[in-house]
């Protein structure tokens, strides 16, 4: 048995009001909109946004909004692709004693996922 492929399914209270967020500031794109849900791929990595208008604000969650942990090759050019764009990066890149250069991004609904890469 092994895990080909890795899936991330957020549920959000407005689903069109980040959809632009992930597409042109993380660099995502549209696989699929059915209803009530947006998948959103980029490389290996697809998240699927359902619409749960509602549920509890991701806010409310305090440390429990982290919902991933990507491996990238490059955590810094990632940082300024998207700092360019104005993503909002709460924690910037830095090395971690655990030989991992992280950084942590927050889409506008309140998520928060660690982007790293191994020193």
């Amino acid at each position: 048995m092994a895990i080909i492929h890795t899936s991330f399914v957020l549920a959000v209270p407005d689903l069109a009001g980040a959809s632009t967020y992930w597409r042109e500031v993380l660099g995502f794109t549209r696989q699929m909109q059915p209803d009530g849900w947006d998948f959103l791929v980029r490389d290996g990595c697809r998240v699927m946004r359902g619409e749960c208008v509602d549920d509890l604000a991701t806010a409310a969650l305090g440390s429990c909004s982290y919902f991933g942990y990507f491996t990238v090759d490059d955590v810094d050019a990632y940082h300024r692709e998207i700092n360019a764009r104005g993503a909002i990066i709460p924690s910037p890149p830095s090395n971690r004693p655990w030989g991992m250069r992280e950084m942590v991004v927050r889409p506008p609904q309140g998520h928060r996922m660690m982007f790293g890469q191994q020193i």
